[in-house]
């Protein structure tokens, strides 16, 4: 923050959906990557450095997201959470709760919070019981020299009930984010005084920011230009959830979104005046700093090095072998004709959960397969969600329907290959909402029109019968129709298996000892 001519300028700075990355790796293959909080540590000081005083936040889906948290969380919790202990290095002055951080349960979370030393906010994330804010602190208040206040409100969408496992959220209630918005932003204006309101939202924009047009379903998963819009008072909106690179304007808010995994740091200037003894915004500005080409600070990896260390030597531990080819050299021929990791994936699912039925997906473009001895490494980093099993009882008409959205993923084929819809890349890619099927027959034509893609569905050789009824296997955020799989929702749940597929996946290699690549091609895209 600098003075000059009753002028002062107010820095802040975000991260958002760092999902456990510190490191610079893949952990695939621990490939040197140009993402990490590591190196946004090196940008976090020079800004410090640059402007005396600044607010730096992190907007949530923090704890989870990366081998070396699934290791703290599942294999070895007694220490502090390594990302915990680095944003405690870093002095952040809050964090924002996100919607992965439940994808461990509420001890987990619990544990991530207290050990914090900075308050974690949500002002729509309600305790059922009382309805008061579940984490304590729906908004902070930083001072500054000259008597200038800011207020930072945070809030978390509100749509976490249709991914999560429910005992994840028992007790909580997740408030509508606009109205909890304009109720506090009031508050912070009226009661608290402050002379600037900084959002952070961990959800992401629903609309083009420019024309104003839905970009998406309006679910209410994401609700960042309503908040822009219909929220008097809110000077910066900082924003996540969907993984985009924005430094924009919408309305007069000044927004940012920094990408995911520690790609950039979000930077926001707030220059304010003073006029008849108040301090009165004049200018915003936003920018994304990349993490390309930064060195990585020191201190911080050999704080993380520990962890590390733990975590490499589990992810090299054996657990079986393959006999046979289960590489992924090309991500979209994975999902126009069926693979051998995808059939093994469905197998696994219907093995556990005893039915005849089951949906999986490719959940990105990096996952490489598996190698002939099979690690922990391996499993991880082809299936790096902590999702569960559920089994839950769908008609042939749902099956049709989802199979229908699925096809969605494919953008009309022009004769020049196949391609990604901008249903399924824009705002960010949704690879793990195209799922691949095991246990019926069917044939997708991308050729024909959305809605009329499916050319057939059979079950056991014949047409299936759509009023029929049948158990499917699918992980717990597709089962609460996660992805617009609108038709599973409310679906009776005739098993729950709350143990993490990737676990499933271990213990099945680690039973067998051996396992075989096998694909039956069940399914497969075609075009005219």
């Amino acid at each position: 923050m600098q003075v000059h001519h009753q002028q002062v300028t107010i820095t802040i700075l975000e991260t958002s959906d760092l999902h456990g990355h510190i490191l610079p790796i893949h952990y695939g293959n621990n490939s040197f990557r140009e993402l990490g909080l590591a190196k946004i540590a090196t940008l976090i000081r020079k800004e410090r450095r640059e402007n005396t005083h600044t607010l730096l936040v992190d907007n949530g889906d923090l704890i989870q997201g990366t081998p070396l948290t699934y290791h703290h969380a599942k294999v070895d919790p007694r220490q502090t959470n390594p990302i915990i202990l680095i944003l405690n290095a870093l002095q952040y002055d809050a964090g924002i709760i996100g919607n992965h951080e439940f994808n461990y349960g509420k001890d987990m979370l619990d544990k991530a919070v207290k050990e914090s030393h900075f308050p974690w906010l949500s002002a729509n994330i309600a305790n059922k019981a009382t309805g008061a804010p579940y984490f304590g602190q729906p908004y902070v208040i930083k001072q500054y020299e000259h008597g200038i206040k800011v207020g930072l409100l945070g809030l978390t969408t509100s749509y976490i009930p249709h991914w999560e496992n429910p005992s994840h959220i028992e007790g909580i209630d997740f408030l509508d984010v606009v109205a909890a918005a304009q109720h506090w932003v009031r508050h912070l204006r009226e009661v608290e005084g402050v002379d600037v309101v900084v959002a952070a939202y961990h959800g992401g924009f629903e609309r083009d920011l420019e024309s104003g047009l839905p970009s998406e379903p309006l679910t209410g998963e994401n609700q960042g230009y309503r908040l822009c819009m219909e929220v008097e008072g809110i000077d910066v909106l900082l924003t996540g959830h969907q993984h985009r690179m924005i430094a924009a304007e919408v309305n007069g808010v000044a927004v940012l979104q920094p990408g995911y995994q520690g790609c950039c740091l979000g930077k926001a200037e707030v220059q304010l005046e003073l006029q008849g003894g108040r301090w009165v915004v004049k200018q915003k500005t936003t920018e994304l700093l990349s993490v390309a080409g930064v060195e990585p600070a020191s201190d911080l990896l050999e704080l993380a090095q520990p962890y590390e260390i733990l975590t490499q030597h589990w992810l090299d531990q054996p657990i079986g072998c393959l006999t046979g080819d289960m590489r992924i050299t090309d991500p979209m021929s994975v999902r126009t004709r069926e693979h051998v990791i995808i059939e093994f994936i469905n197998k696994v699912q219907m093995h556990y959960a005893g039915v005849e039925i089951s949906n999986t997906a490719l959940f990105d473009n990096e996952s490489t397969g598996f190698h002939q001895d099979i690690t922990v490494r391996d499993v991880v980093s082809n299936y790096m969600y902590p999702n569960t099993l559920k089994v839950i009882r769908i008609t042939g008409q749902d099956i049709k329907d989802a199979l229908e959205q699925t096809a969605g993923y494919f953008a009309p084929y022009d004769g020049r290959g196949y391609k990604v819809s901008d249903a399924f890349s824009a705002p960010k890619p949704q690879h793990y909402n195209y799922d691949m099927w095991e246990g019926i027959e069917y044939q997708i034509n991308i050729s024909r029109p959305l809605g009329r893609r499916v050319t057939w569905v059979h079950y056991q050789g014949k047409p299936i019968v759509l009023s029929a009824k049948f158990d499917v296997a699918m992980n717990n955020y597709r089962a609460g129709g996660g992805g617009n799989y609108n038709m599973f929702q409310g679906k009776p749940v005739i098993r729950d298996i709350p143990t993490d597929i990737s676990e499933l996946i271990t213990s099945y290699i680690m039973e067998k000892g051996t396992i075989e690549a096998t694909v039956n091609a069940n399914w497969e895209v075609v075009h005219d």
